[in-house]
């Protein structure tokens, strides 16, 4: 079939790529590989975007010769070196792109950066689809000018995934971005709407193995584009890491189809990686807020912060206490935990909270920091952000590893964490939050609890009831500003 690559060389190539996916994956599990992982993913992308170059260049290099300083392919043809010209400038305008952007992005925004590439892996595959429809025998799926129907097939699939991705992914960056609120955007018939729309997609996919007509193709690409909007527009802020981690995998699938289209294998193997390994992830996610996929996507769930029963908050007593009174407790501490979360990322907290930290482990105090497997707005997000203020990767503990030491330790300090430490997902069968696994905070002998205001609650939109217990005490200030004035106090 036209477009495989003919060489052997080029099949191990590939295969050599997809081990070192394999590898950057296995590496990217844990901070302390994570370098290595980036290295072994960059590796692998570039044996295969130069593998894919030397075996789909026009007049296919892989057939030429090489006399001299020429180069010659089968049946005497040279190389088109003006759409070399162009795919090498593509390349370097997106390298060039990625760099700076990489160079110029805050960590604090990392979510938004995922939801955009994302976005841009859908709109690929989407027009990645669009050319084989628009012209089949340059891919090599068609004969007499009709689709085989195992390409209509790959080809329905990957477009409908990708504008899916795509659409969804543009919703997401928004929500992530503070260009749209939070708070879940309900449609009136949203269940019927999409079941509907979804429906539509798989049988006009089905009829387009059938009918290759181009308003078959262009009407399975619109629906696609208009539930990926339908999907996302109710999710509210409190899903958005699963949220990430689901376009992720959709991303890996759309690559995966448009692989099988473009006969890639690196492509196939490699979408399959991102989508399977996303999919993981996402099911991950809502193990640790005790949701099912289903109602992630059909629920709704999360606001703003400023709804619920913030109203009713101020009602109950609680005790108020200074950046002073922080300091004294922590220094005379033996353990400090420390639980950050969507607070600290927007106040950018992250390089004075580690300098709180190296403050306190001259005083003698054991510091550890506790990731909830939810915090933030994409998977990791706490972990990179502590990443990027260098704070030691042993002294960072997942839920499970570190949720039994709470009753042993002295303070708990909370920076712009809420849900994560309800404990009415443990009290609460009527909470919104009820069996999502959350930290023993409570359970501390003393909880310093950062927080703007007493009149706000969490994404779920629940009070929490740490907040007036006998041992807490709040810290109402910006997160950043107040931890610069612990570290003051302390000296």
């Amino acid at each position: 079939m036209e477009g495989l690559p003919q060489n052997p060389w080029a099949a191990l190539a590939y295969l050599v790529a997809g081990v070192c996916f394999i590898l950057a994956l296995r590496g990217l599990s844990s901070p302390t590989s994570s370098q290595r992982g980036n290295r072994f993913g960059m590796i692998g992308m570039t044996i295969a975007v130069v593998t894919t170059l030397i075996t789909h260049v026009p007049s296919t290099l892989s057939a030429c010769t090489y006399p001299g300083f020429g180069v010659i392919c089968a049946g005497g043809r040279d190389v088109d070196w003006s759409t070399v010209g162009l795919i090498l400038a593509a390349i370097g305008i997106g390298a060039a792109i990625g760099v700076v952007t990489a160079r110029r992005i805050a960590m604090t925004a990392m979510p938004q950066l995922v939801a955009a590439f994302h976005s841009l892996v859908g709109l690929a595959a989407v027009l990645v689809a669009g050319a084989a429809f628009l012209n089949p025998g340059a891919f090599g799926i068609a004969e007499a000018g009709q689709i085989f129907t195992q390409s209509r097939i790959e080809m329905g699939l990957g477009v409908a995934i990708g504008a899916i991705t795509f659409s969804g992914s543009v919703i997401a960056f928004l929500k992530l971005n503070g260009n749209m609120g939070g708070k879940p955007i309900m449609l009136p018939g949203r269940h019927v709407i999409n079941l509907a729309v979804l429906a539509g997609i798989l049988g006009l996919i089905a009829y387009f193995t059938q009918d290759q007509s181009p308003w078959v193709f262009w009407t399975i690409t619109g629906l696609s584009f208009a539930i990926g909007f339908l999907l996302i527009i109710p999710i509210g802020g409190a899903d958005m890491p699963v949220v990430v981690s689901m376009l992720n995998s959709y991303s890996g699938w759309a690559a995966a189809a448009m692989g099988f289209t473009l006969h890639n294998t690196a492509m196939i193997i490699t979408g399959a990686l991102v989508g399977s390994s996303g999919a993981i992830l996402s099911y991950i996610m809502c193990r640790a807020m005790n949701r099912s996929f289903i109602s992630v996507i059909a629920g709704g769930f999360g606001g703003d912060s400023g709804g619920g029963t913030a109203a009713a908050a101020t009602d109950r007593p609680w005790k108020r206490g200074s950046a002073e009174d922080a300091a004294f407790l922590m220094s005379q501490a033996e353990q400090v935990i420390i639980v950050p979360g969507y607070g600290m990322a927007v106040a950018q907290a992250q390089h004075v909270l580690r300098e709180m930290g190296d403050k306190l482990k001259e005083e003698g105090v054991r510091v550890k920091y506790a990731i909830h497997p939810v915090a933030g707005r994409m998977p990791g997000h706490m972990n990179v952000l502590l990443a990027e203020a260098n704070v030691p990767y042993d002294e960072v503990f997942e839920l499970e590893d570190i949720n039994s030491e709470f009753a042993q330790t002295d303070v708990a300090f909370i920076i712009g964490a809420n849900d994560v430490v309800n404990p009415a997902a443990k009290t609460d069968k009527s909470s919104p939050i009820y069996g999502m696994p959350v930290f023993d905070v409570n359970k501390a002998k003393t909880v310093l609890f950062i927080k703007r205001s007493m009149g706000g609650v969490g994404y779920a939109g629940v009070d929490n009831d740490v907040f007036y217990q006998d041992n807490t005490m709040m810290l109402l200030s910006d997160a950043k500003k107040m931890v610069e004035e612990i570290v003051k106090a302390l000296g």
